[in-house]
């Protein structure tokens, strides 16, 4: 059970593409489809398809299929028969929200990178002793914020994170400001009231602004 240099490598390559990471909820392959294209648009290129819906898996690979230009993986994986349910859709990486010790093990063996979950000091210990460098932070807000990230810098060099959870347009460069954060999830790209009225228009707009977030000086 463990992390390898070229899964890393890879991993990394995805997360450094754009500073925020659209988490996304979809109940039909119509709307995924239409947002993922929205998004990409709006210069948002990596995407993650959370499995908590029926429909989870069928847009996730027609995205895979039908949108170019765009990187995705499957968020909110929860069980190892999530794993595989995932590579067979076509995920590029997967997501979880903690890193149970058999998750980990289907994580960590599986072709494609895997972004475990942390919110504790200890959990990001025995990421780090298993040799990964990346971590998902969640819930980032109220785990702590960038406060406690930014005291995991001196004691956990290696180890870097994309913390997801309650960060917006407004605190997400208090995040990407950190040494150890490499970029950042969220859903607020993706409001659901443009969702349920096709506002495609709206979701690039918001895009493009999260495309475009800056780390904040001195933050």
């Amino acid at each position: 059970m463990s992390f390898t240099l070229a899964k890393t490598e890879r991993l990394a390559a995805i997360l450094s593409q754009a500073p925020v990471i659209p988490v996304l909820t979809f109940h039909d392959v119509k709307t995924g489809l239409a947002c993922a294209k929205a998004l990409r648009d709006g210069g948002l290129t990596v995407l993650e398809v959370t499995m908590r819906t029926r429909q989870a898996l069928e847009a996730l690979k027609a995205i895979v299929d039908e949108v170019d230009g765009v990187t995705v993986g499957a968020g909110t994986v929860l069980e190892p028969e999530h794993v595989q349910d995932a590579i067979v859709a076509g995920a590029a990486f997967l997501v979880s929200p903690g890193s149970s010790s058999r998750l980990m093990a289907a994580g960590s063996e599986a072709p494609i990178p895997y972004l475990p979950g942390v919110s504790t000091v200890s959990e990001a210990m025995q990421l780090a002793e298993r040799g990964a460098t990346f971590a998902k932070f969640f819930p980032a807000g109220p785990a702590g914020g960038p406060a406690f990230l930014k005291s995991l810098v001196a004691p956990l060099p290696g180890l870097h994170f994309c913390p997801t959870g309650g960060i917006d347009l407004k605190n997400a460069p208090d995040y990407l400001a950190l040494r150890n954060v490499v970029c950042v999830g969220g859903s607020w790209v993706t409001p659901e009231a443009a969702l349920e009225a096709g506002d495609w228009a709206k979701v690039t707009a918001l895009a493009k602004e999260a495309s475009g977030l800056k780390a904040r000086p001195g933050a």
